[in-house]
């Protein structure tokens, strides 16, 4: 299995939320390496409390969820991919600073990033979104 992929917060939580993305995760998981930023589970860890309090869901099943998600998509520390810092911030200052880890990620493993997010574009990093990942998944 060569082929690696890095996945965004939002990503992650759509894999859990979601019906598009772990569906992708699911068929592509033999094929395919998912990788983020521990950071990222940070974050939605963070987040998703107040995504689902919004949609009257209860936090404790999709707080499993998000476990199960660490054996498919698997978080790296900091130190796997701090080389790359310096390097990566310089590409995403002028958009979202604490985006670097991804950035940074994507360049130590050289792959793409697979985000919704517009701050990744034009940082000199492939990037997919979920309408058209597939594409890339499937080659």
């Amino acid at each position: 299995m060569s082929k690696q992929i890095v996945l965004d917060a939002n990503i992650l939580i759509r894999g859990i939320l979601g019906e598009r993305v772990p569906q992708l995760l699911a068929q592509y998981s033999d094929q395919v390496q998912f990788f983020t930023a521990a950071v990222c589970y940070q974050d939605v860890r963070r987040h998703l409390p107040t995504i689902l309090e919004k949609r009257g869901l209860p936090l404790e099943p999709f707080l499993v969820a998000v476990d199960a998600l660490v054996n498919v998509v698997i978080p790296l520390e900091e130190e796997i991919y701090a080389t790359y810092k310096a390097e990566a911030t310089r590409r995403i200052q002028a958009r979202d600073i604490q985006d670097w880890p991804l950035i940074a990620l994507s360049l130590t493993l050289n792959c793409p990033i697979w985000t919704e997010d517009n701050d990744f574009f034009g940082t000199g990093v492939a990037t997919w979104s979920t309408w058209n990942v597939e594409m890339y998944l499937s080659q």
